[in-house]
């Protein structure tokens, strides 16, 4: 979250960036609150010290004016008390705005009110395909090499879930693999992270694991939840702890499954793998200094690309608009593969994306570094970026590797894992 004396002293600002991400929050609520919070607090202390004051002077006073002494800092201690319960009213319903007000969106993020407004920056190494033979979708190429049993998947959990079979399940763990050892040679720590998280850390994280719009599914009757990506996990990892600068930037690799609602998903986009509510994504998370985030932003991305490119998908990576940044985000970068099977003439699809969430969410879980020889901490940054949601890069390999014949050729840096050359 802001800090709060930054939002405060940059209140124009604050509502700016507000509006730029195309949320109402009641900033001027916040202000008035705020101002009341620290009235309060002084009052508080001033009744604190007469209260005191007067308890030290009954044992110096004369025996006739004692009870009533007592009277009075008994009431010292009830108005004391009453203040105190208004100041901590106060401060709860501050704090619960400041938490959704959204981090600051950098300044050369495009400003607009959706994804419409993304600004494309680059492209990958890989020309787009050309078909001289109608194009089959995911669906279609799973249906004839039985890869994808969505039938089956709804049969045992419902619309949104499917079986992965034969050389579908191959392929789909032959990108965590692959993916796994490509980040452990860049020094990652390979992770294998939890599958539920404690209400606490996804708030901390920035996500919003309960009400009437969460996109997480909640253990009924406990304060666990389902995690949306191992972002949340590997965020939470070191909630509470100081970290010392030298060990920064600090690496993860993380695997996990990832179970999301998906409420509201609809339309030709959605279907198949594209939006699901189960599947399995490698996640990079970096802890770093301040001053390494920008430059750690762009390394995350640039991995993005060398994955992508090393399986020779076609792909753009587009800069993305105000509207469409996640609450933590300070800047964004999505990467969108060709995917030749959707609409008519293909389109792209986001299959990663990569984040810089500066002190966000290290405020909201208490993350610190400390710099050697000097009194206290400062914040940690944190930024997190897919390295590969399997689903998704399944969608961009069945479509973009497939042949005039039926069969799909299997990018040359997943054979190993799967063993063949060829499905079908």
């Amino acid at each position: 979250m802001l800090d709060r004396k930054f939002i405060i002293e940059n209140i124009q600002a604050v509502k700016q960036n507000c509006q730029n991400r195309n949320v109402n929050i009641e900033i001027d609520r916040l202000v008035e609150l705020e101002q009341r919070r620290k009235k309060l607090l002084q009052e508080i202390e001033v009744l604190n010290r007469k209260a005191n004051e007067t308890a030290k002077s009954i044992g110096k006073a004369e025996a006739s004016q004692r009870q009533a002494i007592i009277e009075e800092g008994r009431k010292l201690r009830q108005q004391k008390e009453a203040s105190q319960k208004e100041h901590d009213r106060i401060e709860a319903e501050t704090l619960e705005i400041q938490r959704v007000i959204p981090n600051m969106a950098h300044k050369a993020a495009p400003i607009g009110v959706d994804d419409k407004a993304n600004l494309e920056i680059a492209r990958g190494s890989t020309e787009r395909t050309t078909f001289d033979f109608p194009v089959l979708d995911h669906v279609e190429l799973g249906e004839k090499h039985d890869l994808i049993d969505f039938a089956g998947g709804a049969r045992v959990a419902g619309h949104g879930f499917y079986f992965l079979k034969g050389a579908g399940a191959l392929l789909d763990m032959a990108l965590q693999h692959f993916a796994i050892q490509f980040l452990s040679e860049k020094g990652f720590i390979p992770t294998l992270t939890p599958d539920l998280a404690r209400t606490e850390i996804m708030n901390g994280i920035g996500f919003m694991p309960r009400g009437p719009e969460t996109q997480i599914y909640s253990i009924h009757e406990t304060d666990l939840n389902l995690v949306a990506t191992s972002e949340i996990t590997l965020g939470g990892l070191h909630q509470g702890d100081v970290l010392a600068a030298e060990e920064l930037p600090l690496y993860y690799c993380g695997l996990s499954h990832c179970y999301r609602t998906e409420a509201g998903a609809a339309g030709k986009a959605s279907r198949g793998l594209y939006r699901v509510h189960q599947f399995t994504k490698i996640e990079m998370f970096a802890y770093t200094l301040p001053e390494q985030s920008d430059k750690t932003l762009e390394y995350l991305r640039s991995l993005e690309c060398e994955i992508f490119d090393q399986l020779k998908i076609p792909y753009r990576v587009v800069d993305t608009a105000t509207g469409d940044l996640g609450g933590p985000a300070y800047r964004k970068y999505d990467l969108e593969a060709w995917m030749p099977g959707r609409g008519e003439e293909g389109e792209f699809g986001e299959v990663t994306s990569t984040s810089n969430c500066t002190d966000y969410q290290a405020r909201r879980l208490n993350i610190r570094y400390k710099n050697k020889g000097e009194k206290g901490t400062h914040f940690v940054h944190t930024l997190n970026g897919t390295a590969i949601a399997t689903s998704r890069a399944m969608i961009a390999v069945l479509e973009n590797y497939q042949q005039a014949d039926g069969s799909i050729l299997v990018p040359d840096v997943l054979q190993p894992w799967i063993g063949q050359k060829k499905i079908g």
